[in-house]
């Protein structure tokens, strides 16, 4: 490995641990453990860590050092309301600028996507749910969007567990995808933006109902 490249594959690789829930909420990064485990020095793995706190992924704790951050309620509340903002404007680009060709993919994608009756397990259905807002995204065409919407998905991973694995989320998910595709394939902006609104509206208030272990 270049020296050079060091610090970003440290980078890419302790991000990647985090977002694959491999490590935690709470759990310390360890400088000299995660070195050992990638076969780096010390000095690239605390470059990325530094980094890692830049993005709000992690954060420094009295007597236990860099830690992955845990979210607080507020916290919480903040990344949604930023998340429906920036997914309620992927959504309206997307019904402006999306090819014919895209909206035939996130036809396709939204297929993948069967009812609960189907027995998905939930972690698949998160990676499902991911790839069509990611296909959006793309459909959109503003790169500047995407990575705002990188990083929210970044602190996505600082939740726990998913949404989709409640009862009656993952039927709902799905029709709310739904809406929010049939209005980009009307080329209808407003409604568009409106219905990926509604659904991040759904969403948050489905983790409220995790956090309060509400049924």
């Amino acid at each position: 490995m270049r020296k050079s490249s060091a610090p970003a594959s440290a980078y890419q690789e302790i991000r990647a641990r985090i977002l694959n829930g491999d490590f935690r909420p709470g759990d310390r990064l360890r400088e000299v453990e995660l070195a050992e485990e990638l076969g780096l020095s010390r000095t690239p793995v605390r470059e990325a860590i530094r980094r890692l706190e830049q993005d709000g992924i992690v954060e420094h704790a009295a007597h236990k050092g860099a830690v992955v951050r845990l979210l607080d309620q507020s916290s919480i509340t903040e990344l949604y309301t930023i998340r429906e903002v920036l997914e309620g404007t992927s959504a309206r680009l997307a019904a402006q600028h999306a090819s014919e060709a895209e909206i035939e993919a996130l036809e396709e994608v939204l297929a993948t996507q069967p009812p609960e009756s189907a027995d998905l397990d939930a972690a698949e259905a998160s990676r499902r749910n991911a790839i069509f807002h990611g296909a959006i995204g793309q459909a959109a065409h503003n790169r500047f969007l995407l990575t705002a919407m990188d990083g929210i998905g970044s602190a996505l991973s600082l939740l726990g567990p998913t949404t989709l694995a409640m009862k009656d989320r993952i039927d709902a998910a799905r029709e709310e995808h739904r809406a929010i595709l049939s209005a980009i394939g009307a080329r209808d902006a407003d409604a568009a933006e409106e219905a990926a609104r509604a659904h991040i509206r759904a969403a948050h208030r489905a983790r409220l109902r995790l956090i309060y272990q509400v049924a």
